[in-house]
């Protein structure tokens, strides 16, 4: 089983460049299937989540193909069956955006419940409510969410809670509506939290380029402060980045912004803080148990409350392995700073929490390896790759014997 074999110690210091959004690339996707026109998407990540839900997409008759690693070509005119279930798309959790690309171009879908990573309840209900008030039928049956409709007409929807994924969901179904859809407190992409769509009666094909990842540039910017480093990432959106940038501030890094990348100096102990997970603009989820590992290392008390997912902390048992001081109470972390952390045997628990563990294996005296990286495939390319280009003592292995050679090599 792959494993990350890590000496840690070094600071990182250098340049990286942060590829495509994960988390846009697949209702990007997604909605590709809803045009009968070629769609050329380019800054595509070549990630677990992205090729499996390509691969689902192959499979119910999406014409697919790769002219480069990053770029991909779709063409939907042929797609010849409606039912979604094969075995990997369980696996990840933006199978259901395929529900309203579907529902929305042929008025019927059944998707597979979805997976992901175990981080708490991540209900469908506002999906399914907002399917039914444009009219169609909703059911979940053998293990499948069943959606029908005659006619998909515009409605007035409100949110009950601030959801991303429903949000898109919704006005995938909504944008081949008959008539106007207003959705009220939806996630806030746009800049605001009301979407108002007018249907059309079909979509025409088109270029697009993936934003950059805020979530991958932000885990390397938090490598920084927790390696007491120097690392600009290029190829990003300050502008999508400034809730990252501003706790990085508050807990005394320098950070200097420019057109498209972000230089990030932690020569100074880090200070505590207080951070509160909220949907976009605020301090992102994903972004929670890598400032938790650097707040870990910082000079006093710091508070994480994480307000989106109830099963956050699961890494917390992990890095207190680690040399870590910190205690969960509910949906709160109470983290008492340490000088260092110490190398260990760890696991990811999820993708998020594996990379940040990851960050903390980096800044920790001696070997650790850390399992289950597989979590951290789903959503980071070439990530071990990158952190040796930063200096990392990093190493992707297989067998003990691949660990002593590691360990050897390193000294």
């Amino acid at each position: 089983m792959e494993q990350y074999a890590i000496k840690g110690g070094n600071p990182l210091v250098g340049e990286v460049e942060i590829g495509g959004a994960k988390n846009a690339a697949l209702p990007i996707l997604a909605a590709s299937v809803m045009t009968d026109e070629t769609v050329y998407i380019e800054n595509m990540p070549d990630v677990r989540d992205t090729n499996v839900l390509l691969s689902a997409m192959e499979n119910i008759g999406v014409i697919v193909k790769r002219t480069d690693r990053h770029k991909v070509t779709l063409n939907a005119s042929n797609i010849s069956e409606l039912v979604v279930e094969d075995e990997n798309i369980k696996k990840i959790r933006a199978s259901y955006y395929l529900i309203g690309a579907l529902l929305g171009k042929y008025k019927h879908a059944e998707v597979a419940l979805p997976g992901g990573c175990d981080i708490g309840c991540r209900a469908i209900d506002q999906h399914i409510k907002g399917f039914r008030a444009l009219g169609a039928d909703v059911k979940i049956e053998h293990g499948l969410i069943k959606t029908q409709a005659e006619h998909l007409r515009g409605s007035h929807i409100y949110m009950d809670v601030v959801s991303v994924g429903a949000t898109i969901n919704i006005m995938m179904a909504a944008v081949m509506a008959e008539g106007t859809t207003i959705i009220e407190n939806s996630a806030k992409g746009a800049g605001t939290d009301v979407i108002r769509i007018k249907g059309v009666s079909h979509l025409h094909g088109t270029e697009y380029a993936v934003i950059p990842d805020q979530i991958e540039a932000g885990t390397f910017m938090f490598a920084a402060a927790v390696t007491k480093g120097d690392v600009t990432v290029k190829n990003v959106i300050p502008k999508h980045l400034e809730s990252i940038t501003a706790k990085l501030l508050e807990i005394g890094c320098e950070v200097e912004e420019a057109d498209d990348c972000i230089r990030v100096v932690a020569s100074k102990p880090l200070k505590h803080t207080q951070v509160k997970t909220l949907p976009y603009p605020g301090f992102p989820t994903d972004m929670q148990p890598q400032i938790t590992v650097a707040l870990g290392l910082s000079k006093g008390t710091s508070i994480v409350t994480e307000s989106i997912f109830e099963n956050r902390f699961k890494y917390v048992d992990e890095l207190t392995r680690m040399g870590a001081s910190i205690k969960v109470e509910g949906n709160t972390a109470i983290i008492d700073g340490v000088s260092r952390y110490t190398g260990a045997n760890i696991s990811a628990p999820d993708l998020r929490a594996g990379a940040a563990l990851v960050l903390a294996a980096m800044s920790a005296e001696g070997f650790s390896t850390v399992d289950d990286i597989r979590y951290i495939e789903r959503g980071y390319e070439d990530f071990h790759l990158k952190l040796q280009g930063l200096g990392a003592q990093i190493e992707l292995i297989e067998t003990e014997r691949d660990l002593q050679k590691f360990k050897l090599k390193i000294g």
